[in-house]
């Protein structure tokens, strides 16, 4: 029987809103990463720019049979770097196991929000 997920997965679609609307919501991306497996997952973010060279080796573990919601917008889960906020950018998920991944923003700017999530790209 096969693992369940992929070792390498992509996420085009990436932005960070600048500003919050007034409230307790902070609009914020997530990275959500399952390891459905036994063993403990290394993985590393590639985040690309149009305009200026990728940030490379953020890396967060997962335990085995554990989840871990990666929010883009807190150093301490990019390896201490701090994204750009208002400017687009892709992410490039590895993994030394396979993993499943899910991709999340909520867009808190104004009082009506947006929340959106959906699968990342698998690449074989």
């Amino acid at each position: 029987m096969s693992e369940a997920g992929h070792r390498t997965w992509y996420i085009p679609d990436g932005y960070l809103p600048p500003t919050s609307y007034t409230g307790s919501l902070i609009s914020h991306e997530a990275v959500c990463v399952l390891n459905p497996g036994a063993d403990e997952a290394t993985v590393r973010l590639t985040i690309y720019f149009e305009d200026r060279e990728p940030l490379r080796d953020l890396v967060n573990r997962i335990a085995g049979e554990r989840t871990l919601h990666i929010r883009l917008d807190k150093p301490e889960h990019t390896g201490g770097q701090r994204l750009p906020t208002g400017v687009p950018y892709a992410i490039k998920v590895e993994s030394d196991v396979p993993i499943i991944v899910q991709h999340s923003r909520l867009d808190a700017t104004q009082p009506a929000l947006a929340l959106f999530t959906t699968m990342g790209y698998p690449q074989d």
